[in-house]
């Protein structure tokens, strides 16, 4: 029982930020049916922008003040990179074949690694640390410490809580934007039909750019709560978490937002849970167990699911479009 409990905690948490990234892809995707493979860097940003701020305003501070201002420079950061890509990379490929923008995420998501890796600690007037090795996240009393023990073997982390609690506001604040704000119903008028929406007064190419500033702000979000996690940060960190909120998005439904946390938490507890116990069984099956094969299980999940249900578990909301 204390196995299972334990990897139930373990999954519902990296579930969580599985779900936080995925939500930027479903938005995007929902507006304006792109897949933004660039998102995992836009989330690895957002960590570089949190670290950034705590080494420019707070350094070897730890007080729990200081982590609201952390997320608001990651999401500065993370918004700023989406928005600008959208308006220089995206929008003059908007009605080129599918091909052309995809490869253009690819293209940008290179980039963007290559840029922090090569430029983070060239910063005129900073003594940033280089990102070319992992570098230390800062540790913020309260959510960061020791862990509890609620019951004997198991072991809950205090950043554990931020992830799952960072989800929960998240989801319900994504809510009541979309179904109760004039934008957020601006985004549905446009994810149904752009055209029409453009005749009923609705600025389309507005909405697209705020569609990706949402997405973007979750991703910073999860950088920082990642960041707290790990306790470190690298400009690799989006590449895989990238792929695996994709696989979230996928799984729960393509352009369902609903969708995308539900994929993001089936996601992280299957791959808590089957890791757990495929590495229990004798061998030669044991050896297919443990965090090595985590990715590998990700994405035969993704497979299964693709096979059978390629709609997704609740259902890719896409309009089709004459």
């Amino acid at each position: 029982m204390e196995i299972f409990l334990q990897q139930l905690v373990n999954g519902l948490t990296l579930g969580s930020l599985y779900a936080l990234i995925a939500v930027g892809y479903t938005v995007v995707y929902g507006i304006v049916q792109l897949i933004n493979f660039a998102h995992g860097e836009v989330f690895m940003i957002g960590a570089f922008g949190a670290l950034a701020t705590y080494l420019l305003l707070f350094q070897g501070q730890t007080a729990l003040w200081i982590l609201p201002i952390m997320i608001i420079g990651a999401m500065i950061a993370s918004v700023g990179t989406a928005v600008l890509m959208e308006r220089v990379a995206y929008r003059p490929l908007r009605n080129a074949p599918r091909l052309a923008p995809l490869i253009t995420a690819i293209g940008i998501s290179v980039f963007l690694q290559e840029f922090v890796r090569l430029f983070f600690d060239k910063v005129p007037g900073t003594d940033f640390p280089s990102a070319k090795a992992k570098i230390p996240f800062p540790q913020i009393d309260v959510v960061t410490g020791s862990a509890f023990h609620p019951m004997e073997g198991v072991t809950i982390q205090r950043a554990a809580i931020f992830t799952v609690a960072m989800l929960l506001l998240s989801a319900v604040g994504l809510w009541w934007f979309v179904n109760k704000t004039k934008l957020g119903r601006g985004m549905q008028a446009v994810s149904q039909d752009p055209d029409t929406a453009r005749l009923m007064g609705i600025n389309v190419d507005r909405i697209i750019v705020v569609a990706f500033a949402v997405g973007a702000a979750l991703a910073a979000i999860a950088g920082v709560a990642q960041g707290l996690q790990i306790t470190n940060v690298n400009f690799k960190m989006g590449f895989i978490a990238g792929l695996k909120a994709f696989t979230a998005a996928v799984l729960g439904g393509i352009g369902n937002i609903q969708g995308a946390v539900v994929g993001g938490l089936v996601l992280g507890l299957a791959e808590a849970f089957i890791t757990q116990y495929t590495g229990m069984l004798p061998d030669p099956f044991g050896q297919f167990g443990g965090s090595s094969w985590k990715d590998v299980w990700a994405f035969a999940l993704l497979i299964v699911i693709l096979v059978f249900r390629p709609q997704g578990l609740l259902g890719a909301k896409v309009v089709d479009r004459a």
